[in-house]
């Protein structure tokens, strides 16, 4: 068995992540017998509910060629570039028997990246990327200039590129993995025109906000399309921030400005503007509005915001995943399930009452992953009732038989 790992928000799944998928499967002239995805849960990294429930979500992977699935949970999916790659890569590394770690990038050249990668793990990356931060700009900001400083503005400029960025910090966190790239395909990360049959997962997400479900299809593999077109008939698509920003702005408005200070992320006295603006802002947009600044960009206050409804804490973010939760497998994915029990490095988890004997830490986590679901259920045309956690079970993929 030769296992490929990816990691995924699948927001939604599209013809891009397929041709990934199918990219994976070609590592080592088509050795890879095995395709495993480190998905996040109901909320994802840009700091927002993901568009469809992750049920759904995973379905769409199975169909769209993954073997298995499972999750990354909720601290680490709502946490910078960094914590993302970093929970991401510990999972597929726990697993025991993952050889290589494949993902899209803007520059499509490995070597570039691990290059990147190295210099900004050096000693004199972290004394410039201090200097540069200490200025006031944001982080990304002095990660770039930082590495301008050792490299050049040719190699900086893979950090203008947002899955370079994260393809750097995949492999800044391997520590057994192989690294894989794929250049992407078709459009770019925000694109919103289509083109040669692809289109963003920025563009799908907008297509289904305005009802545009048959059109958005159109861009994602054909047994994908069903799934979208069942959950929109549920009420289960789109999710729409909006609609729980009341409950958000009420969770904030009771917060103290000492469990503000508690949030992933929090420091230099972010605390104190997030207090005063939870305060006076009446809306969603409102309350960004009064917390960004150049030092502190929009998707990073937006992770705030939902780790703070949420109720994750940096100790809950601290560290890595404590347990490797399988959401959902195609008949060859038993075979990652049954080799992730045998390596025994973390916990499997395949049934809710499993979580029952994890470890007090590992049970926090999942509690909070409980708790999220039932919070993204607001966000939802049609909210489902609480305890999704533990009425959907493993999810097994059949193709279809024609």
């Amino acid at each position: 068995m030769k296992v490929i790992g990816i990691a995924a928000e699948y927001n939604p799944f599209h013809s891009g992540h397929a041709y990934l998928i199918e990219r994976a499967k070609a590592v080592d002239g088509g050795s890879a017998t095995h395709v495993v995805a480190v998905m996040s849960g109901h909320f994802v990294q840009r700091g927002a509910p993901a568009v469809l429930p992750k049920a759904e979500r995973v379905k769409m992977a199975l169909a769209g060629g993954a073997d298995a699935v499972i999750e990354l949970p909720t601290p680490w999916a709502l946490s910078s570039a960094e914590g993302f790659a970093r929970g991401c890569v510990s999972l597929l590394e726990a697993l025991g028997c993952v050889d290589a770690m494949a993902f899209g990038s803007e520059c499509g050249d490995a070597d570039k990246l691990q290059k990147a990668a190295s210099l900004m793990d050096s000693e004199r990356f972290g004394d410039l990327l201090r200097y540069r931060m200490a200025g006031g700009i944001s982080y990304p900001e002095a990660q770039r200039k930082a590495l301008a400083e050792i490299a050049g503005d040719n190699l900086a400029a893979l950090l203008d590129s947002p899955n370079n960025t994260l393809g750097i910090e995949y492999i800044r966190a391997m520590k057994t993995l192989r690294p894989y790239t794929v250049k992407r395909a078709g459009v770019e990360h925000d694109d919103l025109i289509p083109l040669d049959g692809y289109a963003s997962a920025s563009l799908l997400r907008k297509m289904l906000a305005a009802g545009r479900s048959p059109e958005a299809g159109r861009f994602m593999p054909a047994d994908c399309r069903p799934i979208v077109t069942e959950a929109g008939e549920k009420g289960f698509c789109p999710a729409d921030e909006t609609r729980a920003e009341r409950a958000l702005l009420y969770r904030l408005r009771q917060m103290t400005l000492e469990q503000m200070a508690a949030l992933p992320a929090v420091s230099e006295g972010l605390e104190n503007r997030l207090y005063e603006a939870a305060r006076e802002a009446t809306s969603y947009a409102d309350l960004i509005a009064r917390i960004k600044t150049k030092r502190y960009p929009q998707t990073r206050v937006q992770r705030l915001l939902w780790n703070a409804y949420l109720g994750v804490t940096t100790e809950d973010a601290a560290g890595l995943p404590p347990y490797i939760r399988v959401l959902g497998v195609s008949e060859k994915g038993l075979d990652i399930v049954r080799a992730a029990r045998e390596a025994n490095i973390l916990p499997v988890i395949t049934r809710a009452s499993q979580a029952e004997s994890l470890s007090p830490k590992a049970k926090r986590i999942w509690d909070l992953e409980a708790a999220a679901a039932d919070a993204y259920a607001l966000t939802l045309p049609t909210p489902f009732p609480c305890g999704r956690e533990y009425t959907v079970g493993l999810i097994k993929y059949q193709p279809t038989v024609l």
